[in-house]
């Protein structure tokens, strides 16, 4: 009699803790089912500031960045008419206290290098190129330092954060943002 109760309270417990690991087993599965449902669903933010069109961005056009790219390389080659190709005719210009539409020959002469420049190198950090959900507005934003060296070989960077405006694939606005980097 004494082993059949033992029987019975080894079953016993051997089916409560069964049960209970079967329970926070499909509870764990439940839950990353919840957490994988949520993480995919898009989430209404109650922002700290508002705007007209929040969230507004989708991924953009390879050919855009490819295009952007191809001009600031021409650029850091020297080849400032080839650079100039990937440009719209006019092209808003916004930098540090300049605000300005310009033509192709202006532009040209803006981006001519200073001749006490003997060289200037790119190292590309990352790029992005995206699109308005009503396909209105495209961008490319470029993210690098810039290193130059002067012909009395004084040497310096800057990091540049250029956002290209882009339409039919040709750059229509460029705001550039630089913080020196002595």
């Amino acid at each position: 009699m004494k082993n059949l109760s033992r029987q019975l309270l080894f079953l016993l417990v051997a089916g409560l803790i069964n049960f209970s690991c079967q329970e926070v087993a499909d509870k764990t599965t439940n839950d990353k089912m919840e957490v994988t449902e949520d993480a995919s669903a898009p989430q209404k933010m109650n922002y700290p500031y508002t705007i007209d069109h929040p969230d507004n961005w989708e991924t953009g056009s390879q050919q855009n960045t490819f295009n952007a790219l191809s001009a600031l390389k021409e650029w850091e080659k020297g080849n400032i008419d080839e650079s100039l190709k990937y440009f719209a005719d006019s092209v808003k210009v916004r930098f540090d206290r300049l605000d300005k539409m310009l033509s192709k020959d202006s532009l040209k002469i803006l981006f001519t290098p200073d001749k006490s420049l003997k060289s200037v190198m790119i190292k590309m950090e990352d790029w992005e190129s995206v699109i308005s959900k009503d396909k209105k507005d495209e961008y490319v934003t470029l993210w690098y330092t810039q290193y130059f060296e002067t012909m009395d070989g004084k040497k310096d960077s800057v990091d540049v954060i250029n956002d290209l405006k882009m339409k039919d694939g040709k750059i229509i606005g460029l705001d550039e943002y630089q913080r020196l980097l002595h």
